[in-house]
């Protein structure tokens, strides 16, 4: 197998591409829960971008290689467990982004094609669309009843926030009660959390006086000040606030974004001065410019300009592609760099036993932030760069802590400086690090003897998308396995019965032994999907693991069948091979885990103290024809575009396929239909008319 990280998209296999595909999934969900639900990035914008780039990139040359934990069909990181959980009536979704000119035109025209027939309709029609800066802040939706705030939420992972509407009401730029020319419906508004740069300086200046922690840059300042369970701390802080959008609402807001933008000063609002309508290309390409040139001057950060198309009728028809809208994109501004020195390269040992290289730097400032640590991901990175220590290095950021290594000074290399040498042993245990043929990791052998492994597995245990039990942090867990307290899943259970003297230890109280005890026992009952997460399996994420509890519906039935799949060629194995977004390296690392005895043992264990819920049903709307049918496109149609019709079966709870298979329900049927009406001819599928199917469909 070839190291899939340092091949072009253009160069991979579809083995290749869903490898890569699956080594970026867990990536980026790492940096999403790093960033969005702990204020912690260890990148920044620009590697992050990257990597949703080539993700992007592989899906579109390879469209059937989609996971279901897809960085592209998700969302920010699951809520805080420190607030109330806001479920949103309408996902806050992100937004695809655009680095170059050529991106933002593929995005005008992207736009026009979707509209085709209206611009054809009207040669002289042009696409207005609304230019606003993207502040680098934290996104909150505020629902307002009788003009008065009710609610407000931050965005979690897009469907799912925390309830911080008491922290809210001490920010001064958010309106407790709109104007009387609001409506009296109920409507919920969006738009940033963000912290002035003066604010933000001043802050930490009393911070440091107060020998507290210093934030790194103002956006997690924000999120910080924002997401603290104690509102005098919020109400403290210098929180500003600008609202750009609209989420559910019972009646419309506007007819055009421009005018939405009009009314929300109107009720009492602020709203970015500098936005802008635009006719056109060169008019959104000429703010952009000037923007940009005038960044450093703003009272706060931004990291690009957001534009959206400015009809809302147009935005209802483009519709949204997976977990972005087609009617808007975000242009980024290019990375910023500088040079420090390297000082050394530590050895990190993760829950999987792989060996990650860290870049330790003499800390520098870049654009308002110090940075001291970057990744630098693997020994043939290292390697390919041909980074010393002792060099001068180049680092580029755009906005983060944790900044991108581009490479080394050579002309300022310092005599002596020696390739570095990547140890073949786990700094952790001294157990042998191998690589095997195919992998570009260096992965320790330790397994259950190595410490690093041991509770970095208990930590994923415990973490927020899987067990979830509050209290129980990274140094608690640190702390009770080197004590021998915990060396398994299991022991978290027993602390109670086995361990009463625990309000000795430091830093455990009596109330946080009773929080901590509540929140085990609160957890002795876990949902499927969670529980499967929370084991740690590689390539399972969030995604898949509820993918798998609904498919097999209990733990019991999902553990049978990983069992008997580890004969090739049974019913089992085809079964799991046949589950949409299931790979045969992700089968095989399913049947791996749960084949080996040692694992085994422990869940039995596990088993006998907790109960794993059975997966949640799916309710299919009643109100849609074709909620949950699988639907196939093919031809051209004369009334709507293929790509809005796929929309809008999508919005009905349809599923679109790219090609006509036995679970194939509908096959609709245009102009110039070629192999795919042949196939469902064949295989006796129901093939609809455009007609028929817009009559379907209502």
């Amino acid at each position: 197998m070839t190291d899939t990280r340092r091949l072009a998209v253009e160069a991979l296999t579809e083995a290749d591409a869903a490898a890569e595909l699956a080594r970026l999934a867990s990536e980026i969900a790492r940096h999403d829960r790093l960033y969005h639900g702990q204020d912690a990035p260890e990148v920044d914008d620009a590697t992050y971008d990257a990597l949703r780039q080539r993700n992007q990139a592989i899906e579109a040359r390879f469209p059937a290689l989609m996971r279901p934990d897809s960085p592209s069909l998700k969302v920010g990181a699951a809520a805080s467990s420190g607030f109330a959980k806001v479920r949103h009536a309408r996902p806050m979704l992100s937004l695809d982004n655009a680095f170059t000119d050529g991106d933002v035109g593929d995005f005008f025209d992207g736009v026009r094609r979707f509209l085709d027939r209206d611009f054809a309709a009207d040669p002289a029609l042009t696409l207005a669309v609304v230019a606003e800066p993207k502040i680098d802040g934290l996104s909150l939706s505020l629902r307002y009843e009788n003009r008065q705030l009710v609610q407000a939420a931050t965005r979690g992972d897009g469907t799912e926030g925390e309830d911080v509407t008491a922290n809210v009401r001490t920010i001064a730029e958010v309106p407790q009660r709109l104007s009387d020319a609001a409506p009296t419906s109920s409507m919920e508004i969006r738009g940033e959390v963000y912290m002035r740069r003066a604010d933000f300086q001043r802050l930490n200046e009393t911070q440091a006086a107060a020998g507290e922690k210093i934030f790194a840059n103002p956006r997690n300042a924000a999120a910080g000040s924002l997401r603290q369970l104690d509102p005098r701390i919020t109400a403290s802080r210098p929180l500003a606030f600008f609202a750009y959008a609209s989420g559910e609402s019972d009646a419309p807001l506007a007819d055009s974004h421009w005018h939405f933008l009009e009314n929300l000063k109107a009720w009492g609002f602020q709203v970015n001065p500098l936005s802008k309508r635009c006719e056109g290309l060169d008019a959104v390409l000429a703010f952009y410019r000037d923007i940009g040139n005038h960044r450093a001057d703003l009272p706060y950060d931004i990291d690009g300009v957001v534009y959206k198309v400015d009809r809302y009728d147009w935005q209802v028809r483009l519709g949204f592609v997976a977990r972005a809208p087609r009617w808007a994109i975000a242009h980024k501004f290019p990375a910023e760099q500088a040079r420090t020195r390297l000082n050394a390269i530590s050895i990190q040992v993760g829950r999987t036993g792989v060996l990650t290289p860290v870049a330790e730097l003499e800390p520098i400032t870049v654009g308002g932030v110090t940075v001291s640590r970057a990744t630098l991901h693997n020994e043939d990175e290292i390697a390919r760069k041909d980074v010393r220590i002792g060099d001068l290095v180049i680092i580029q950021r755009a906005g983060d802590v944790i900044p991108q290594v581009l490479g080394p000074v050579d002309s300022e290399r310092p005599e002596g400086a020696a390739p570095f040498a990547f140890p073949h042993v786990c700094p952790a245990c001294g157990s042998v690090a191998v690589r095997r043929e195919g992998e570009v990791a260096r992965r320790c052998t330790g397994g259950l003897i190595c410490p690093a492994q041991a509770v970095e597995r208990l930590r994923h245990f415990v973490s927020r998308d899987g067990f979830d039990i509050e209290g129980l942090g990274e140094k608690h867990i640190q702390a009770f396995y080197d004590d021998g307290l915990v060396r398994t899943p299991a022991d978290l259970f027993r602390l109670e019965a086995k361990h009463t003297d625990l309000r000795e230890r430091e830093g455990w109280g009596a109330q946080s032994l009773r929080n901590l005890y509540t929140a085990l026992t609160a957890r002795r009952q876990i949902a499927f999907e969670r529980f499967l997460f929370a084991l740690g399996i590689p390539q399972i994420g969030q995604a898949t693991a509820k993918l798998l509890a609904h498919h097999y519906g209990d733990f019991a039935s999902l553990r049978a069948a990983l069992l008997a799949a580890r004969e090739p060629e049974t019913a089992a194995l085809q079964e799991l091979l046949a589950i949409n977004g299931i790979g045969a390296s992700m089968a095989a690392d399913l049947i791996a885990f749960f084949a080996e005895p040692h694992n085994e043992a422990v869940l039995d264990d596990l088993l006998s103290l907790i109960t794993i819920l059975p997966a949640e049903r799916v309710e299919v709307a009643e109100s849609s024809a074709i909620a949950g049918k699988t639907v196939v496109f093919t031809g051209e149609l004369t009334r709507i575009t293929r790509r809005e019709a796929k929309a809008q079966a999508e919005r009905l709870g349809a599923k679109v396929a790219g090609s006509v298979s036995a679970k194939t329900d509908y096959v609709i049927v245009g102009a110039d239909a070629g192999s795919k009406a042949k196939k469902a001819a064949e295989l006796g599928i129901q093939m609809l008319t455009e007609d028929e199917w817009l009559t379907l469909i209502g």
